[in-house]
C-alpha cells in the first residue's frame, strides 16, 4: 500500500512540475529548481550563453533560460531564446525534465505579447500554444497554462465572450488524480482572467483557501521549498483581489509578506505592481510622503524592464499600462509642493524622444564624443556587471560589481552621451534643462491625465507649475482641429480662443519673453500652438513657439556647426507611377529652394529615390523634401516619405529606417503632408518622421500637422530659405508664416508647420 501511495504522489508531483508552475520536485534540474524558487537572475547567471550562442545550448537549460528571460522582462534576450527553442523543438529536441515542451515558446511569445500590449498578436500565440498542446496530446498542466493565458490575451483584447469562455474550459477541466496539485495553477489562472475582466469577488472566491492546505500531504511530500513560485502568484492574486474589492486592511499583510520575498525583484510584472498597490494604500491612509518613496521604487522597477524593449511599438505599448504609476507619483509630488521632482518625473513618464525610444536595440547608429567600439563595451560591461549585482546573494558584497557597473556606466556617458540615454532611464534636473534655454526664452511642458493637467513654466526666473482643467479637452482638440483643416470653416477662431483661455491664459503672467519652447503631451501633440488666438490676435504675432518632444532632449540638439560642405539637398515632386499622385508645384519648390543656396542639389521625379537620399544626406547642411508623406498609426514605424521607386528599393524612407542612418544637417524640412503626425500612446511616446530625422543627426525638423495646400506651401517654403540667410530657423519660419497668412488669412494655408529642435 505504501508503494502504491508513493508512486501516486511521484506522478502527481511530475505532472505539476513544469516551466512556469512554480512546482518541482526534489529530483528534477538545477534549472527547474531555480525557477521553482523564483530566482530567475540565477538562472541567467548560471546558463546564459556568450555571445547570445542560444543553439548551442542543451535544451533542458534553454527552456529554463528562456523563461527566466520572460520573468525579468528582458524582452531583448527573450525573443531571441524563444526562437533557439523552437528551433530545437522543430528538430525534435522538445523534452526537459521529463517533460514535453512543444507549446513552451508559443506560450511565453503570448505572455510577452500581453505585457508589451499586443493584444491581439498575444491571442494568436496563444492559440498557437493551444494547438500544440491540442495536438500533441500534452498534459493537463499544459491545458491549464494555454487557457490561462488565453483567456487573459481575450480578456485585454476586448474580446469579452472569448475570455469568460476560456475561464469555463479551465473550470471545467478534471482535476481528479492524477491531476490534484495542478489544482493551484488552474485557480490561479481562473483568478487571473477574472481579474482582468473586473469579476474581483469570482477572483476571490477561487483562491479563498489556504494555500499550504492544497494538497498539503503532496506538497509536505515534494518539498515545500519547490512550491514558492506558486505560492507567491497565490498570494498576490488573492491579496491584489482583496485590495480591488476594497479589503484593504485584510489585503496590506500579504503585500507587505510579498515584498519582503529575497527574490521578489526576478517577478518583475508582480513586483511593480505590489510597489504601486502599496503606494495606493499608504495615500489611501492619509501618508503622502510614504506614498511617493512606494511610487518612485515602483518606477525604478518599470523603467529597468523598460530599458530591455528593442521594438519601439513594444516600449510604448508596455509603458502604456503602467502610466497611472507616474500620474500618482506627480500628483502626489504636485499635492506635497515639491514641483522640480514632479517636473522630472513628467520628463520621465512622457516622450523622451532621443532619451529612451531605442533602449534596447543595439543595431542602430552609435553617435559617440570617441570610439564607437569603446562605447558598445562599456554598454556591454554595464549590463553585465548590473546582472551580476542582481545575480548575487542577498548578503554577499556587491561592491565589485556594482562598482564595475558605475565605472562603465560612467564611460558610456561619456563616450556616447545619446547612447547612454538611450538605454537608461537618466533623470534631466530641471536646473540642467534651465541652462539650456537661451535668455529670454520660456519652457512650457504639459502633462495630464484623467482629471489632473499640469503646465511646468521654467524660464530664468525659476519653475512655476499651473493646475489645468481636462473636463472637455478631446472635444475641443477634435473641434479645433477640424476647423483648421477646412479653410471654409467659420468657427475656427472661436475654437482657438477656447483652448488659448484653456492652455495658455493662466499661465501666460509666467513667460517672460517672446521665445515659447512647449512641450506637448498626448492630444497636444496634434494643434498649432501658433495658432491660438487670445481674442486680438494669434499667438504667432506674440511669440516665436518652437516645439519639443522632451525637454531633456535639448541637450542632444543644441547648434553645432555643420561640417556638411554642401547647402541644400532638395527632392521634388518623386515619380510615384501614378499621374494622380503628382505634386507640379512641389517640384517647382524644390528646384527653387536649391537656388537660393549656393552648392545645393535637387532630385526630381525618377531620380527622386532612396538611394540618392543615401548617397547625399551626409554632405547638406539642409535638406528638403517637397513629396507626399504618409503617417500610418497602426504601424508607425512605417510612417514614410514617398520617394520614387527604383531597382533597389520600394521608395518609401520609412521611420525605421532613419534609426540606422546619420546625417549631418542642421536643418530637415518636410514639406509634405501630415509628415510631423506621430502615434501618441499612453505613455505619450512618439514614433514619427520627425523623431526619426532628429535620432537620425538632425538639430532641427520642419514638418506638417495636417494635408498641406501645394500651392501655399511653395510660397511660404520660399520665403523660409529666403530668411534662412538672414536670421535664424524659429525667426524665418514665422516670417514666413506672416508673409503667406497675407495672401491666405485662414491658418489651414500657413499653420500647420512647426519647428521642433533647435532654433538657431
Amino acid at each position: 500500500m505504501a508503494s502504491i501511495i508513493r508512486r501516486y504522489v511521484l506522478v502527481s508531483v511530475l505532472f505539476a512540475a513544469v516551466l512556469l508552475s512554480g512546482c518541482a520536485a526534489s529530483f528534477n534540474s538545477r534549472g527547474l529548481n531555480l525557477v521553482a524558487e523564483a530566482n530567475y537572475t540565477q538562472v541567467v547567471n548560471e546558463f546564459e550563453p556568450r555571445g547570445g550562442q542560444y543553439a548551442g545550448l542543451p535544451f533542458q537549460d534553454l527552456i529554463y533560460l528562456c523563461s527566466a528571460y520572460g520573468e525579468l522582462k528582458n524582452y531583448s534576450r527573450l525573443f531571441p531564446c524563444l526562437t533557439a527553442a523552437q528551433a530545437k523543438i522543430d528538430g525534435g529536441d522538445f523534452m526537459a525534465d521529463a517533460w514535453n515542451h512543444s507549446a513552451t515558446p508559443a506560450r511565453l511569445k503570448a505572455i510577452a505579447l500581453i505585457e508589451l500590449g499586443q493584444y491581439e498578436e498575444a491571442v494568436r500565440a496563444a492559440a498557437q500554444a493551444q494547438k500544440i498542446v491540442a495536438d500533441h496530446k500534452l498534459t493537463r498542466f499544459e491545458e491549464v497554462k494555454v487557457l490561462e493565458v488565453l483567456g487573459m490575451a481575450y480578456a485585454l483584447a476586448g474580446k469579452t465572450d472569448q475570455a469568460i469562455a476560456a475561464a469555463d474550459a479551465l473550470k471545467g477541466l478534471y482535476l481528479g488524480y492524477p491531476y490534484m496539485l495542478v489544482a493551484d495553477d488552474r485557480n490561479i489562472g481562473l483568478a487571473k482572467i477574472y481579474l482582468l475582466l473586473k469579476k474581483y469577488q469570482d477572483a476571490i472566491n477561487v483562491v479563498s483557501y489556504k494555500f499550504e492546505d492544497s494538497s498539503s500531504f503532496l506538497k509536505s511530500f515534494a518539498g515545500w521549498d519547490v512550491f514558492v513560485n506558486n505560492k507567491l502568484s497565490f498570494e498576490f492574486i488573492k491579496n491584489k483581489s482583496l485590495l480591488e474589492v476594497g479589503r484593504v486592511s485584510e489585503a496590506k499583510p500579504g503585500y507587505d509578506a510579498l515584498l519582503a520575498y529575497p527574490h521578489i525583484q526576478d517577478r518583475g510584472e508582480m513586483h511593480w505592481i505590489l510597489l504601486y498597490d502599496r503606494g495606493r494604500m499608504a495615500e489611501g491612509e492619509g501618508s503622502i510622503r510614504e506614498a511617493i518613496g512606494f511610487y518612485e521604487k515602483a518606477v525604478e522597477v518599470i523603467e529597468k524592464h523598460r530599458s530591455t524593449i528593442n521594438v519601439e511599438a513594444g516600449k510604448i505599448g508596455f509603458v502604456g499600462d503602467k502610466q497611472a504609476v507616474y500620474h500618482r507619483l506627480i500628483r502626489a509630488l504636485y499635492a506635497e509642493r515639491q514641483y522640480a521632482r514632479a517636473f522630472e518625473y513628467v520628463e520621465r513618464s512622457k516622450s523622451r524622444a532621443l532619451v529612451d525610444l531605442l533602449a534596447g536595440k543595439r543595431d542602430f547608429a552609435v553617435k559617440t564624443t570617441g570610439d564607437a567600439r569603446k562605447a558598445l563595451n562599456s554598454l556591454a560591461l554595464q549590463e553585465k556587471s548590473e546582472e551580476e549585482i542582481l545575480a548575487q546573494d542577498f548578503k554577499a558584497d556587491k561592491s565589485r560589481s556594482r562598482s564595475i557597473a558605475i565605472k562603465a556606466r560612467e564611460d558610456l556617458r561619456r563616450d556616447a552621451p545619446e547612447l547612454a540615454s538611450l538605454v537608461a532611464v537618466a533623470t534631466t534636473p530641471a536646473a540642467a534643462i534651465q541652462s539650456l534655454l537661451a535668455r529670454e526664452e520660456t519652457l512650457v511642458e504639459y502633462y495630464y491625465s484623467g482629471d489632473d493637467m499640469y503646465a511646468f513654466i521654467l524660464s530664468g526666473g525659476g519653475l512655476q507649475s499651473v493646475r489645468l482643467q481636462t473636463a472637455g479637452l478631446s472635444d475641443e482638440v477634435a473641434a479645433f482641429r477640424a476647423a483648421l483643416e477646412n479653410p471654409r470653416s467659420k468657427n475656427m477662431q472661436a475654437s482657438a480662443g477656447r483652448l488659448y483661455v484653456r492652455l495658455i491664459k493662466p499661465l501666460e503672467g509666467a513667460i517672460a519673453g517672446r521665445d515659447v519652447v512647449i512641450v506637448p503631451h498626448g492630444l497636444l501633440h496634434y494643434i498649432p500652438f501658433n495658432a491660438l488666438h487670445d481674442g486680438r490676435g494669434f499667438l504667432i504675432d506674440r511669440w516665436r513657439i518652437r516645439i519639443m518632444p522632451s525637454a531633456s532632449v535639448m541637450r542632444y540638439l543644441v547648434d553645432k556647426k555643420s561640417d556638411a560642405p554642401g547647402g541644400i539637398l532638395a527632392f521634388g515632386n518623386p515619380d510615384l507611377r501614378n499621374p494622380e499622385h503628382d505634386l507640379a508645384f512641389a517640384q517647382k519648390e524644390a528646384q527653387d529652394v536649391a537656388k537660393i543656396w549656393p552648392g545645393s542639389k535637387v532630385y526630381v521625379r525618377h531620380a527622386a529615390t532612396e538611394e540618392a537620399f543615401y548617397r547625399n544626406a551626409s554632405g547638406f547642411n539642409m535638406i528638403h523634401f517637397a513629396t507626399h508623406g504618409r503617417f500610418s498609426p497602426e504601424a508607425p514605424l512605417q510612417s514614410a516619405l514617398l520617394l520614387a521607386p527604383d531597382a533597389k528599393s520600394s521608395g518609401l524612407l520609412t521611420v525605421d529606417k532613419l534609426y540606422s542612418i546619420q546625417i549631418g544637417a542642421s536643418l530637415v524640412t518636410l514639406s509634405a503632408c501630415e509628415t510631423g503626425l506621430s502615434l501618441v500612446a499612453q505613455g505619450d511616446d512618439l514614433v514619427g518622421l520627425t523623431r526619426g530625422f532628429l535620432y537620425a543627426g538632425a538639430r532641427s525638423v520642419v514638418a506638417s500637422l495636417w494635408k498641406v495646400d501645394d500651392l501655399a506651401t511653395a510660397h511660404l517654403m520660399m520665403q523660409f530659405y529666403r530668411g534662412l540667410q538672414k536670421t535664424d530657423k524659429l525667426e524665418a519660419l514665422r516670417d514666413a508664416q506672416l508673409y503667406a497668412r497675407k495672401e491666405y488669412p485662414h491658418p489651414y494655408f500657413w499653420a500647420s508647420f512647426q519647428l521642433t529642435g533647435s532654433a538657431k
